[in-house]
C-alpha cells in the first residue's frame, strides 16, 4: 500500500517539476538550514539552540565544523606536505570529538560558554522571582 502511495507522491512532484511550479520558490538553490540535534539529550536540546542562537555553540559543534572545514579544504590541496598536516590536524579533531562523546555533557568552568550559560540562568531566576511576586 505504501509503496503505491509513494509512487502516486513521486509522479505528481515530477508532474509539478515538469510544469515549473518549484522555480520561484523563496531560497531556491541555496542550501537548507537544518538543525541537527538528533545526537543532543532532549533535556539539553533548548539550552543548545540557546547557546547557539547567542553565538556560542557547544564545543562538539565548533569541532564538526573545523572537521567539516579541512575536509572541504583537502579537496582542492596539491601539495603533499600541506596535505599531511591538515591530514594530522583533521585527525586530532576528530580524536577530540570521540573523546567528547564519550563522557557525559558538562558545564565545566573550563567551557568558553559556562559564563554565558550562568548569566543565562541568573536572568532566567532573576525574571522568575519577579514575575512570582517576590523579591530579588
Amino acid at each position: 500500500m505504501f509503496d503505491g502511495m509513494r509512487k502516486i507522491v513521486e509522479r505528481r512532484i515530477m508532474e509539478a517539476m515538469d510544469r515549473g511550479e518549484f522555480d520561484n520558490l523563496p531560497g531556491k538553490g541555496q542550501p537548507l538550514q537544518l538543525d541537527d540535534d538528533a545526537g543532543v539529550p532532549p533535556e539539553l536540546r533548548m539550552a543548545y539552540k540557546i547557546l547557539k542562537n547567542s553565538g556560542c555553540p557547544p564545543p562538539e559543534v565548533q569541532l564538526k565544523k573545523e572537521i567539516r572545514q579541512i575536509e572541504d579544504l583537502l579537496a582542492g590541496i596539491d601539495d603533499e606536505l600541506e596535505k599531511y598536516r591538515q591530514i594530522k590536524k583533521l585527525n586530532l579533531l576528530v580524536t577530540k570529538l570521540n573523546a567528547m562523546r564519550q563522557r557525559p555533557i558538562s558545564f565545566e568552568e573550563s567551557q568558553r560558554y559556562y559564563p554565558d550559560v550562568v548569566a543565562k540562568m541568573k536572568i532566567a531566576a532573576t525574571k522568575k522571582t519577579n514575575d512570582d511576586g517576590g523579591t530579588k
